[in-house]
């Protein structure tokens, strides 16, 4: 039976003087509900919670929610100090135009449509070097799939960027892209992840995961990549010494079980390979999304709660914490407040500065292309904790310390950051790198040409 709270309080430890020390936890968690006592006792005693125990994490409210978000605190600060990171780093999503009809997805574009945009190579290296001179030490690269790709496009891009950049990290592509370059290249994934490796990728995002529950795919993303072939992709890039991300969306049809099991299937993955090198949960942004503005389907949500945020967060470092130590908030999805406040649910990380950012952008997402590194030093220190810039892979790069420090160059970026970088909004716009079909390419030449183009019945 639940202990009732009458008369408990008196007899529970003063939290608020100074961080809870593990007595006082232990004190606290005896006044939960059994489920919740065991699941959190069992984390802190340093062993993996079950399934059953992360469902039951996913109910709590009151006393019991706070004392997991204090666990989930707990654990970070065991694991990973009292540190919190960040990368400079610039996305460049190179083409909107995609062949999938994803239910979730603002972003892509079909080439019919006026909007379809594609960066030439030279254009994206261009990009590239831009960030590199802003102190970038990351491009992200992810876009869409356009039809009739060649194979090689991929390759050729990261080479263009290395060839420039010898030293910038190339974090690119999705197990979606890598899944689609192999298919237009007609060759296995392990042969295309060899070769972007040699062509200079440093480590893949692992998006395109939405939810790894095959049924739920079928349901907001038919002919999206199969949970199986993500899986394939993860494990054979962590085979071959390309780390990877892992990432989570949540806040539109699926239920705390399937996430749960989501986060237990990146678990078990990680206890094989070790190539994770980060989690990252991906609130729904409902806004321009398809399958919520045009009700495509029935029960989708408008994203999540902000009690639903701070618990996959939180449950997410319980979950993982032996295995995937760092937890990353999306600043460009849940806003610098909310990330803020994540910092003290588990949370060690406030993912990059971007400088670009695209596709949450396009779903409607409200908080900015760019976070300049000293934003993020004071978010963090407004959190008591220690702001340090790293590399892609977590090794550190520098820690900053209680005073005052010099700049960064993208701290000197005044207000005018769409003409200085650009934006979405202004890409769709322009005619310069407006998608033309291949297709439609080769009738225009042939026209030229004066052949004759025409089908005869």
């Amino acid at each position: 039976m639940r202990v009732t709270l009458k008369g408990v309080f008196k007899d529970m430890p003063d939290l608020t003087e100074e961080r809870p020390s593990a007595g006082d936890l232990e004190s606290l968690i005896g006044h939960l509900q059994p489920p919740v006592a065991v699941a959190l006792n069992r984390a802190l005693e340093g062993d993996d919670v079950s399934i059953e125990d992360a469902l039951a994490l996913f109910e709590t409210s009151g006393l019991e929610y706070n004392a997991m978000v204090m666990v989930a605190d707990e654990l970070r600060r065991r694991t990973v100090g009292d540190v919190v990171t960040y990368v400079v780093n610039r996305n460049i999503n190179f083409t909107n135009v995609c062949i999938k009809r994803c239910g979730f997805c603002a972003f892509s574009r079909d080439f019919r449509e006026e909007e379809g945009y594609l960066l030439p190579v030279m254009e994206i290296v261009r990009r590239a070097k831009e960030a590199w001179d802003y102190g970038a030490t990351e491009v992200c690269i992810q876009a869409g799939l356009p039809p009739q790709m060649e194979g090689d496009m991929y390759i050729k891009l990261c080479e263009a960027i290395k060839e420039e950049l010898p030293d910038m990290h190339i974090h690119g592509f999705s197990p979606e892209e890598v899944l689609y370059g192999s298919v237009r290249s007609k060759c296995t994934i392990r042969e295309y992840l060899v070769d972007l490796k040699a062509a200079g990728v440093g480590s893949l995002p692992g998006t395109s995961a939405e939810i790894l529950d095959q049924e739920m795919r079928d349901l907001i993303s038919p002919g999206r990549i199969r949970v199986d072939q993500w899986i394939e992709v993860i494990t054979t890039a962590h085979e071959l010494g390309i780390p990877t991300t892992s990432t989570i969306m949540f806040g539109h049809v699926e239920t705390n079980e399937h996430i749960v099991r989501h986060i237990d299937l990146l678990r078990g993955i990680q206890k094989q390979t070790g190539g994770i090198t980060e989690f990252v949960p991906l609130s729904f942004v409902h806004t321009e999304a398809p399958m919520f503005m045009k009700s495509l389907m029935p029960g989708v949500r408008s994203g999540p709660s902000g009690m639903d945020v701070v618990k996959v967060h939180a449950i997410a470092r319980i979950m993982l914490n032996n295995w995937i130590p760092n937890i990353q908030a999306s600043w460009v999805k849940e806003g610098s407040r909310m990330s803020q406040l994540l910092l003290t649910a588990g949370v060690n990380d406030l993912g990059g500065t971007l400088i670009n950012e695209s596709i949450s952008t396009a779903a409607g997402a409200q908080h900015g292309q760019l976070m300049r590194p000293s934003e993020f030093r004071d978010m963090i220190r407004q959190a008591g904790r220690i702001p340090a810039e790293r590399y892609t892979t977590y090794q550190t790069r520098r820690v900053f310390g209680e005073g005052d420090e010099e700049l960064d160059p993208l701290d000197l970026v005044g207000d005018n950051v769409e003409e200085l970088f650009g934006s979405y909004r202004k890409l769709v716009k322009l005619d310069t790198y407006r998608f033309e079909h291949p297709r439609h390419a080769r009738e225009a030449q042939a026209r030229e040409a004066g052949v004759d183009t025409t089908v005869s019945s």
